[in-house]
């Protein structure tokens, strides 16, 4: 293994275990800082949106268009682009949805104490969440480790938007499984533990795409890449970001995250 295959791994590790952050402020803090989750959300889709459209779509229809010609190479980073969505969207719509990893929680879900009939809903609640997360992250860390093996500045910048992401989806498991059982320990494993998806996610695209990667096969994953960023963006991030603070700085945080990753793009260049 190359280094820059080690350290695209080593990425997405650090993005997955972002969960177990989340997690930690569920069960250490008292309140929940709704503003900061709201702007770190809001700067988070920024930085995917922004990448995702000028920087890793441009690159998948250069590879393409360089292997296939100008108008086929372009009709292919579409489908790619458009498939990513799809696919996505598709792992959405299967998961459970009792343990949707969209809905917001707060340390301050933690405050009443569960009936004996809530008690099995939770725990429940809390795996199928952990469960949810675990697939739901695993073309994540698909996409994270394919643009840092292309480029380690845009890996980084990916990771650090996903590990952002991910903080609120460690609390969504943390809440229920601490709400149900008492026990922190419990609730800060099933948390942690669902963000190795990513990963794992990662060491499948290296085993199964890497002996196969050439110029249309990069092509083609960058452009899914770019789609399924973009709908991670607009389908989670966004509305997360709003239900934790309904005033404007939601979207103070995409123009922050624009702007950061445009200067950050022109710096590094």
């Amino acid at each position: 293994m190359d280094g820059n295959v080690a350290f695209a791994l080593l990425l997405t590790l650090f993005a997955g275990l972002a969960t177990g952050i989340g997690s930690l402020l569920s069960l250490l803090t008292k309140r929940t800082n709704t503003k900061f989750l709201s702007v770190a959300l809001g700067f988070s889709a920024g930085v995917m949106i922004y990448i995702s459209l000028v920087e890793i779509f441009v690159k998948a229809k250069d590879s393409l268009t360089a292997e296939l010609g100008t108008t086929n190479g372009y009709w292919m980073t579409i489908v790619g682009f458009f498939g990513g969505m799809i696919f996505i969207a598709l792992v959405d719509r299967i998961l459970p949805k009792l343990g949707n990893p969209h809905e917001v929680k707060s340390v301050e879900d933690m405050d009443a104490e569960p009936t004996n009939a809530e008690y099995t809903k939770l725990m429940k609640m809390g795996v199928f969440t952990a469960l949810a997360i675990g697939i739901h992250n695993f073309p994540e860390g698909i996409a994270t480790f394919a643009s840092a093996l292309q480029d380690p500045n845009l890996g980084i910048a990916i990771a650090i938007a996903v590990a952002i992401h991910n903080i609120p989806e460690g609390i969504a498991v943390a809440v229920p499984i601490y709400y149900a059982t008492g026990n922190r320990k419990k609730a800060f494993k099933l948390s942690f533990l669902s963000g190795l998806a990513e990963p794992l996610g990662a060491l499948v695209a290296y085993l199964i795409l890497m002996p196969f990667l050439n110029g249309v096969v990069f092509g083609v994953v960058f452009a899914a890449v770019a789609g399924i960023m973009v709908f991670i963006s607009l389908d989670e991030l966004l509305p997360a970001a709003k239900k934790y603070d309904e005033t404007h700085s939601s979207m103070y945080g995409v123009v922050a995250g624009m702007l950061v990753m445009a200067l950050s793009l022109v710096l590094m260049a």
